[in-house]
């Protein structure tokens, strides 16, 4: 009996991870001879049909894995019957980058296959994976350091996966103080607590944190560019009537964490005081890029109006 699995979703390092794991565990058993890799957007059908049909040679079993066969029009029309007609001998792992929900390709492969679909996560979720992950590798990650840890390097899992790594070679027992220690805190994270700060009344908090990021040779214009980029997540947020953290996350192409961070921000300014921020920010980033002004200066004034 083949087995025929599907993997799609927004989340592509866990589908690799699930994939590399499918692939590992079949050379373990079978060897390399009866696996076999093709693309779909550049394969033609008829070399996917073949592969499907045909049995392994010099191998008992073979296992097809198909990159975005949604790509290839005649597969998708015909995956019915072709995928039906797999040989005996043959799994076949399908990695769908996007599907169309409203296909029926879509709808057959959710029936009718091993199927999972992987998204991203928000900070909670990364926060019980990092745990769990950590369990796996023997080592030990409390609920609420690994939440610090998300908010400090950011909601890229192949980062934390890296992160995570180190800690644990560092020390098997992950601590704060060893994540503080020997991990960064990301641009992004921390122009979020700049304005956060800044929005809060804690101006001395917010030019502290810009002082740190210039002492890093962070440059006047990325921290700008960072800058916009929130006021963007701000706005997206504040636009999006009654949606839910997911709804705005997934129609705006952002992570839920990402949104569900930048709410509270987001609940402090009306329409027009965050009409007025985008263009005051807008004309610095101009005037920085087209006339001799003191960069830090500029900054530093900005970060004292938002606190007032």
């Amino acid at each position: 009996m083949n087995m025929i699995t599907t993997l799609t979703g927004s989340n592509s390092f866990l589908i690799h991870a699930e994939a590399k794991k499918k692939v590992q565990v079949f050379l373990a058993e079978h060897g390399d001879m009866g696996l076999e890799r093709l693309d779909g957007e550049d394969a033609e059908y008829d070399r996917l049909r073949e592969a499907l049909e045909s049995l392994p040679f010099l191998a008992s079993k073979k296992l097809v894995v198909i990159k975005n066969a949604a790509k290839n029009k005649e597969f998708v029309e015909r995956a019915d019957k072709l995928l039906a007609d797999v040989a005996e001998t043959n799994d076949v792992l399908l990695i769908e980058s996007k599907l169309d929900k409203r296909s029926g390709y879509y709808k057959y492969l959710k029936k009718s296959t091993d199927y999972h679909e992987y998204n991203e996560l928000d900070g909670l979720g990364l926060a019980k994976w990092l745990v769990s992950e950590a369990k796996i590798a023997g080592a030990s990650l409390g609920q609420s350091d690994a939440m610090y840890l998300v908010d400090r390097v950011g909601v890229n899992q192949l980062m934390l996966s890296n992160e995570l790594k180190k800690l644990i070679m560092f020390n098997p027992a992950i601590s704060r103080e060893s994540i503080e220690l020997l991990t960064e805190r990301t641009p992004q994270s921390t122009i979020f607590e700049l304005l956060d700060a800044a929005f809060s009344g804690q101006t001395k908090k917010a030019l502290a944190i810009y002082e740190e990021q210039r002492a890093l040779k962070v440059e006047p214009i990325q921290i700008i560019a960072m800058i916009a980029w929130q006021l963007h997540v701000l706005a997206i947020i504040k636009t999006a009537d009654n949606k839910s953290p997911d709804e705005i996350a997934r129609s705006a192409k952002l992570n839920p964490f990402v949104v569900k961070k930048s709410q509270r921000i987001a609940n402090q300014l009306s329409p027009m005081e965050l009409k007025a921020l985008v263009k005051r920010v807008l004309d610095l980033d101009i005037a920085l890029k087209s006339i001799s002004i003191d960069a830090d200066e500029a900054i530093k004034n900005l970060i004292f109006e938002l606190g007032n």
